[in-house]
């Protein structure tokens, strides 16, 4: 197993688009030598800073520690690679595993054929070496053995996560399709929302986004309340230090001042307004969120300048007619009510987006589970689009400096 001190390569795992914002937070919390991939950002580090990554990170889904890189065409050269692992540094007789494989390869076209002859090669290495071998377990192993393979390149790793990241804890419901946690985390984080302006979501649903929010105006580590990582069941678990990342996560956490800035939540649902309120509640956040049942149109902007963030429907079960009224509805609520405002709106309706008849200035593409969609900014201003980012710019200035004109930390 891994040494307490020793730098090793670390891989954390994201959703397409966040790539940038997850580096961003790697840097902040000490990760070495960052370095940008598709879906996933690679890094360096030592065990502390491993804890740290599923501790922290927002918009990590994984965080890997990979093993062994190489080349293969066929069953026989993966076997052999993956037996001349040594499996005993991370497994005894009494262990169990899985085995977990992505594959996207034309010489290799089924993810559970891969998984079972990694098996095999892991089984075999074993039983040669002591005459026993340990088992596999699907549902609580002790080990997470994670196998990428694109084209004829693969990676083995070990997985220090188990259950995705973005299982916080906190949801006691989902409702209809839940945003993922991590993707919500990612919207606010690119939005740039400063956590000292008010922070709307008018179509709130199950209240993700609102949670993730609260969480980072509160400075709550995202992952304070996962019971369990797959690291702690790792022969070199360090409890000690582990407890300590947790006890200075606790003291590093605030409670802002709902006099200051208001996070509030809307749906036209009762029905999903008391599932929002339940994972709210689930989260301890109570006290910073809060909830209405009106619709759009109805919903009149909170004092000062804040954003507004929309996971809108995108029209599979609405009428074309009906998504683009819908749309529209939301761009003329938007002109006429929430003046020094910022909207930010994720669809993959992009002919729906074209009713909202306001002009975006940052597109950036992601994708809400299978679905490719676009994140869209539109300011409401008051006057000329200049004065309004000239002001911006000006705010965004005066929230970095006290009144003695000394820099502080946001």
């Amino acid at each position: 197993m891994l040494e307490d001190n020793q730098e090793m390569t670390i891989l954390a795992k994201t959703l397409f688009g966040l790539e940038n914002v997850l580096a961003e937070e790697l840097q902040k919390i000490g990760a070495k030598n960052i370095q940008v991939l598709n879906r996933a950002v690679q890094y360096t580090g030592n065990k502390e800073l491993l804890y740290k990554s599923n501790l922290l990170l927002r918009t990590a889904i994984k965080i890997l520690v990979p093993l062994k890189n190489f080349t293969t065409k066929d069953q026989h050269s993966l076997y052999k690679h993956i037996k001349e692992i040594n499996w005993g540094d991370y497994l005894d007789n009494h262990s169990t595993f899985v085995i977990r494989s992505v594959v996207h390869s034309n010489y290799f076209n089924h993810s559970l054929f891969v998984s079972q002859k990694a098996k095999d090669a892991i089984v075999d290495q074993l039983r040669d070496e002591n005459g026993n071998r340990p088992s596999v377990d699907t549902e609580n192993p002790d080990l997470f053995i994670d196998l990428h393979i694109s084209d004829d390149k693969a990676t083995v790793s070990l997985d220090s996560s188990g259950l995705p990241l973005n299982q916080r804890g906190y949801r006691k419901s989902a409702g209809d399709a839940p945003l993922n946690e991590v993707l919500a985390a990612g919207l606010i984080l690119l939005s740039k929302w400063n956590c000292q302006s008010n922070f709307i979501d008018p179509m709130c649903g199950s209240g993700t986004l609102l949670i993730e929010a609260a969480m980072i105006a509160s400075n709550m580590a995202p992952n304070l309340m996962r019971k369990e990582f797959a690291f702690m069941r790792w022969a070199n678990f360090d409890k000690k230090m582990w407890l300590q990342m947790i006890n200075e996560a606790k003291m590093n956490q605030k409670f802002p001042d709902k006099k200051q800035f208001k996070i509030i939540g809307s749906d036209l649902s009762m029905g999903m307004l008391d599932i929002a309120q339940k994972n709210i509640s689930g989260a301890g956040l109570s006290n910073i969120i809060s909830l209405r049942n009106k619709q759009f149109s109805e919903f009149l902007a909170p004092a000062g300048q804040g954003i507004l963030v929309f996971n809108p429907p995108y029209g599979e079960r609405l009428k074309v007619k009906q998504i683009e009224e819908l749309y529209e509805s939301i761009g003329s609520c938007l002109k006429n009510n929430w003046k020094n405002y910022e909207a930010w709106i994720l669809s993959n309706n992009y002919e729906a987006l074209k009713h909202v008849g306001l002009k975006p200035n940052v597109k950036i593409k992601l994708f809400n589970g299978n679905l490719e969609c676009r994140f869209l900014s539109f300011p409401i201003f008051e006057g000329t689009r200049k004065g309004f980012i000239e002001n911006k710019e000006e705010n965004k200035e005066s929230h970095i400096k006290n009144e003695d004109n000394q820099i502080i930390e946001d």
